[in-house]
Protein backbone atom coordinates (compact mmCIF):
# COMPACT_ATOMS: atom_id res chain seq x y z
CA UNK A 1 0.00 0.00 0.00
CA UNK A 2 1.11 3.53 -0.76
CA UNK A 3 -0.32 6.90 0.19
CA UNK A 4 -2.41 7.67 -2.89
CA UNK A 5 -2.93 11.31 -1.93
CA UNK A 6 0.83 11.88 -1.78
CA UNK A 7 1.33 9.99 -5.05
CA UNK A 8 -1.36 12.04 -6.82
CA UNK A 9 0.17 15.25 -5.45
CA UNK A 10 3.58 14.13 -6.71
CA UNK A 11 2.31 13.60 -10.26
CA UNK A 12 -0.12 16.53 -10.23
CA UNK A 13 -3.16 14.34 -10.78
CA UNK A 14 -6.58 15.50 -9.63
CA UNK A 15 -8.95 13.65 -11.93
CA UNK A 16 -11.48 10.86 -11.51
CA UNK A 17 -10.23 7.59 -10.04
CA UNK A 18 -12.74 5.06 -11.34
CA UNK A 19 -10.93 2.04 -12.84
CA UNK A 20 -11.47 2.75 -16.53
CA UNK A 21 -9.27 3.54 -19.52
CA UNK A 22 -9.69 7.32 -19.18
CA UNK A 23 -8.36 7.20 -15.62
CA UNK A 24 -5.56 4.84 -16.63
CA UNK A 25 -4.34 7.05 -19.48
CA UNK A 26 -4.60 10.21 -17.39
CA UNK A 27 -2.49 8.71 -14.59
CA UNK A 28 0.07 7.36 -17.08
CA UNK A 29 0.39 10.80 -18.70
CA UNK A 30 0.69 12.63 -15.38
CA UNK A 31 3.22 10.16 -13.96
CA UNK A 32 5.47 10.36 -17.05
CA UNK A 33 5.46 14.17 -17.01
CA UNK A 34 6.29 14.43 -13.30
CA UNK A 35 8.67 11.58 -12.44
CA UNK A 36 11.80 11.34 -14.61
CA UNK A 37 13.38 8.14 -15.81
CA UNK A 38 16.92 7.97 -14.37
CA UNK A 39 19.65 5.57 -13.25
CA UNK A 40 21.61 7.93 -10.99
CA UNK A 41 21.52 5.74 -7.86
CA UNK A 42 23.14 2.94 -9.88
CA UNK A 43 26.04 5.29 -10.67
CA UNK A 44 26.18 6.40 -7.04
CA UNK A 45 26.46 2.77 -5.90
CA UNK A 46 23.39 2.98 -3.69
CA UNK A 47 21.55 -0.09 -4.96
CA UNK A 48 17.96 -0.27 -6.18
CA UNK A 49 15.28 -1.59 -3.83
CA UNK A 50 12.02 -2.94 -5.26
CA UNK A 51 10.20 -2.79 -1.94
CA UNK A 52 7.11 -0.62 -2.62
CA UNK A 53 7.68 1.39 0.57
CA UNK A 54 11.28 2.13 -0.46
CA UNK A 55 10.14 3.11 -3.95
CA UNK A 56 7.51 5.42 -2.49
CA UNK A 57 10.10 7.08 -0.24
CA UNK A 58 12.43 7.66 -3.18
CA UNK A 59 10.11 8.59 -6.07
CA UNK A 60 7.36 10.31 -4.06
CA UNK A 61 8.91 11.47 -0.78
CA UNK A 62 12.39 12.39 -2.06
CA UNK A 63 11.04 13.50 -5.48
CA UNK A 64 13.53 11.37 -7.35
CA UNK A 65 13.08 9.29 -10.49
CA UNK A 66 13.97 5.73 -11.33
CA UNK A 67 13.96 3.10 -14.05
CA UNK A 68 11.34 0.57 -15.14
CA UNK A 69 11.25 -1.67 -12.06
CA UNK A 70 10.80 1.30 -9.73
CA UNK A 71 8.51 3.36 -11.96
CA UNK A 72 6.16 0.57 -12.96
CA UNK A 73 6.07 -0.97 -9.47
CA UNK A 74 4.90 2.39 -8.14
CA UNK A 75 2.30 2.69 -10.91
CA UNK A 76 1.16 -0.92 -10.41
CA UNK A 77 0.72 -0.43 -6.67
CA UNK A 78 -1.36 2.71 -7.19
CA UNK A 79 -3.53 1.13 -9.88
CA UNK A 80 -4.21 -1.96 -7.80
CA UNK A 81 -5.33 0.21 -4.89
CA UNK A 82 -7.77 1.93 -7.25
CA UNK A 83 -9.27 -1.42 -8.24
CA UNK A 84 -7.50 -2.08 -11.55
CA UNK A 85 -6.54 -5.63 -12.52
CA UNK A 86 -2.81 -5.42 -13.24
CA UNK A 87 -0.23 -8.01 -14.36
CA UNK A 88 3.49 -7.17 -14.64
CA UNK A 89 4.99 -8.53 -17.87
CA UNK A 90 8.60 -9.11 -18.96
CA UNK A 91 10.17 -7.66 -22.09
CA UNK A 92 13.44 -7.23 -23.96
CA UNK A 93 14.25 -3.59 -24.75
CA UNK A 94 15.09 -3.13 -28.43
CA UNK A 95 15.68 0.61 -28.71
CA UNK A 96 18.62 0.97 -31.14
CA UNK A 97 19.04 -2.82 -31.20
CA UNK A 98 18.92 -4.72 -34.52
CA UNK A 99 16.68 -7.77 -34.73
CA UNK A 100 19.66 -10.15 -34.95
CA UNK A 101 20.76 -9.12 -31.44
CA UNK A 102 19.02 -10.79 -28.48
CA UNK A 103 18.94 -8.34 -25.52
CA UNK A 104 18.33 -9.58 -21.96
CA UNK A 105 14.78 -9.77 -20.61
CA UNK A 106 15.29 -6.91 -18.18
CA UNK A 107 12.28 -4.69 -18.75
CA UNK A 108 9.02 -4.70 -16.80
CA UNK A 109 5.78 -3.15 -18.03
CA UNK A 110 2.11 -3.58 -17.09
CA UNK A 111 -0.89 -5.28 -18.64
CA UNK A 112 -4.13 -3.79 -17.36
CA UNK A 113 -7.35 -5.68 -18.16
CA UNK A 114 -10.52 -3.60 -18.48
CA UNK A 115 -13.84 -5.18 -19.49
CA UNK A 116 -12.09 -7.94 -21.41
CA UNK A 117 -9.67 -5.61 -23.21
CA UNK A 118 -5.93 -5.75 -22.41
CA UNK A 119 -4.10 -2.42 -22.19
CA UNK A 120 -0.37 -1.72 -22.02
CA UNK A 121 0.77 0.79 -19.39
CA UNK A 122 4.44 1.71 -19.10
CA UNK A 123 6.01 4.74 -17.40
CA UNK A 124 9.55 3.36 -17.40
CA UNK A 125 11.05 3.04 -20.87
CA UNK A 126 12.96 6.30 -20.98
CA UNK A 127 12.97 8.37 -24.15
CA UNK A 128 10.02 6.47 -25.68
CA UNK A 129 7.80 6.07 -22.63
CA UNK A 130 4.23 6.12 -23.99
CA UNK A 131 2.05 8.93 -22.66
CA UNK A 132 -1.22 6.96 -22.76
CA UNK A 133 -2.42 3.43 -22.28
CA UNK A 134 -2.18 1.32 -25.46
CA UNK A 135 -4.53 -1.44 -26.57
CA UNK A 136 -2.74 -4.77 -26.79
CA UNK A 137 -5.37 -6.55 -28.93
CA UNK A 138 -4.88 -4.58 -32.14
CA UNK A 139 -2.03 -3.82 -34.56
CA UNK A 140 -3.50 -0.47 -35.53
CA UNK A 141 -1.50 2.72 -34.99
CA UNK A 142 -2.40 4.45 -31.71
CA UNK A 143 -1.66 8.20 -31.48
CA UNK A 144 -0.70 9.75 -28.15
CA UNK A 145 0.17 13.31 -27.17
CA UNK A 146 3.73 12.42 -28.16
CA UNK A 147 4.67 9.56 -30.50
CA UNK A 148 2.27 7.22 -32.28
CA UNK A 149 2.62 3.61 -31.09
CA UNK A 150 1.52 0.18 -32.21
CA UNK A 151 1.88 -3.44 -31.12
CA UNK A 152 2.54 -5.96 -33.88
CA UNK A 153 2.92 -9.74 -33.75
CA UNK A 154 5.64 -11.52 -35.70
CA UNK A 155 6.55 -15.20 -35.43
CA UNK A 156 5.01 -15.64 -31.99
CA UNK A 157 6.49 -12.46 -30.52
CA UNK A 158 4.89 -9.07 -29.89
CA UNK A 159 6.79 -5.90 -30.73
CA UNK A 160 5.89 -2.58 -29.14
CA UNK A 161 6.89 0.01 -31.74
CA UNK A 162 6.91 3.81 -31.94
CA UNK A 163 6.85 5.99 -35.04
CA UNK A 164 9.75 8.41 -35.06
CA UNK A 165 9.82 11.93 -36.44
CA UNK A 166 11.10 10.50 -39.73
CA UNK A 167 7.89 8.51 -40.11
CA UNK A 168 9.67 5.20 -39.64
CA UNK A 169 8.63 2.62 -37.05
CA UNK A 170 11.22 1.53 -34.51
CA UNK A 171 11.11 -1.33 -32.02
CA UNK A 172 10.78 -0.23 -28.39
CA UNK A 173 10.69 -3.73 -26.90
CA UNK A 174 9.54 -7.26 -27.61
CA UNK A 175 7.56 -9.56 -25.36
CA UNK A 176 5.64 -12.82 -25.32
CA UNK A 177 3.01 -11.93 -22.74
CA UNK A 178 4.79 -13.89 -20.01
CA UNK A 179 4.13 -12.53 -16.50
CA UNK A 180 7.12 -11.28 -14.50
CA UNK A 181 6.74 -12.46 -10.88
CA UNK A 182 8.63 -10.80 -8.01
CA UNK A 183 11.59 -13.22 -8.09
CA UNK A 184 12.17 -12.54 -11.80
CA UNK A 185 11.95 -8.81 -11.21
CA UNK A 186 14.46 -9.05 -8.37
CA UNK A 187 16.89 -11.02 -10.53
CA UNK A 188 16.58 -8.70 -13.54
CA UNK A 189 16.89 -5.62 -11.31
CA UNK A 190 20.02 -7.04 -9.66
CA UNK A 191 21.66 -7.70 -13.04
CA UNK A 192 20.61 -4.31 -14.44
CA UNK A 193 22.01 -2.39 -11.49
CA UNK A 194 25.18 -4.42 -10.80
CA UNK A 195 26.49 -6.11 -13.96
CA UNK A 196 29.60 -4.39 -15.35
CA UNK A 197 28.13 -4.89 -18.84
CA UNK A 198 24.73 -3.33 -18.05
CA UNK A 199 24.07 -0.09 -19.94
CA UNK A 200 22.87 1.38 -16.65
CA UNK A 201 26.33 0.93 -15.17
CA UNK A 202 28.06 2.31 -18.26
CA UNK A 203 25.90 5.34 -19.05
CA UNK A 204 24.23 8.27 -17.32
CA UNK A 205 20.61 8.24 -18.54
CA UNK A 206 17.82 10.68 -17.68
CA UNK A 207 14.57 11.36 -19.56
CA UNK A 208 11.33 13.18 -18.89
CA UNK A 209 8.12 13.80 -20.81
CA UNK A 210 7.65 17.48 -21.60
CA UNK A 211 4.60 19.57 -22.56
CA UNK A 212 3.15 19.94 -26.07
CA UNK A 213 4.68 16.74 -27.41
CA UNK A 214 8.22 17.51 -26.26
CA UNK A 215 10.74 15.40 -24.39
CA UNK A 216 13.89 16.18 -22.38
CA UNK A 217 16.81 13.77 -22.49
CA UNK A 218 20.28 13.49 -21.03
CA UNK A 219 22.70 10.79 -22.10
CA UNK A 220 26.15 11.02 -20.55
CA UNK A 221 27.31 14.55 -21.39
CA UNK A 222 24.69 15.42 -24.02
CA UNK A 223 21.41 17.23 -23.22
CA UNK A 224 18.60 17.44 -25.78
CA UNK A 225 15.12 18.92 -25.87
CA UNK A 226 13.09 17.60 -28.79
CA UNK A 227 9.65 17.30 -30.30
CA UNK A 228 9.43 14.14 -32.39
CA UNK A 229 12.34 14.30 -34.82
CA UNK A 230 12.82 18.06 -34.33
CA UNK A 231 15.62 19.18 -32.03
CA UNK A 232 14.50 22.25 -30.10
CA UNK A 233 17.72 22.65 -28.11
CA UNK A 234 20.86 20.64 -27.47
CA UNK A 235 24.20 21.17 -25.81
CA UNK A 236 27.20 19.35 -24.44
CA UNK A 237 27.74 19.44 -20.69
CA UNK A 238 31.39 19.99 -19.91
CA UNK A 239 31.62 20.22 -16.10
CA UNK A 240 30.19 18.40 -13.07
CA UNK A 241 28.52 21.52 -11.68
CA UNK A 242 26.86 22.12 -15.05
CA UNK A 243 25.57 18.55 -14.94
CA UNK A 244 24.05 19.11 -11.49
CA UNK A 245 22.43 22.34 -12.70
CA UNK A 246 20.95 20.58 -15.73
CA UNK A 247 19.53 17.80 -13.57
CA UNK A 248 17.90 20.40 -11.34
CA UNK A 249 16.54 22.73 -14.00
CA UNK A 250 15.42 20.27 -16.70
CA UNK A 251 14.46 17.27 -14.58
CA UNK A 252 13.78 18.68 -11.08
CA UNK A 253 16.43 16.35 -9.64
CA UNK A 254 18.35 18.07 -6.86
CA UNK A 255 21.66 16.71 -5.53
CA UNK A 256 24.04 18.28 -3.01
CA UNK A 257 26.88 20.38 -4.37
CA UNK A 258 29.90 18.21 -5.02
CA UNK A 259 27.89 15.09 -5.97
CA UNK A 260 29.77 13.03 -8.54
CA UNK A 261 28.32 10.15 -10.54
CA UNK A 262 31.02 7.56 -11.07
CA UNK A 263 34.76 7.99 -11.34
CA UNK A 264 37.31 9.30 -13.80
CA UNK A 265 37.07 7.97 -17.34
CA UNK A 266 33.26 7.91 -17.41
CA UNK A 267 31.61 9.31 -20.59
CA UNK A 268 30.02 12.18 -18.63
CA UNK A 269 31.41 15.00 -16.47
CA UNK A 270 32.73 13.58 -13.19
Amino acid sequence: MIDLDRYFARIGFGGATEPNVSTLSAIVAAHGAAIPFENLDVLLGRGISLDPAAIERKLVGARRGGYCFEQNTLLMTALEQLGFRVTPLAARVRIQQPRDVLPPRTHMFLRVDLSGTPWLADVGVGSLTPTAALRMDTEEAQPTSHETHRIVREEGRFFHQARLGTGEWTDVYEFTGEPMPPIDRELANWWTSTSPTSKFRLNLLVARVGPEGTRFGLQNGRFIHRRGGETLASRDIAAPDELLATLAHAFSLDFPAGTRFGSGGAPWPV
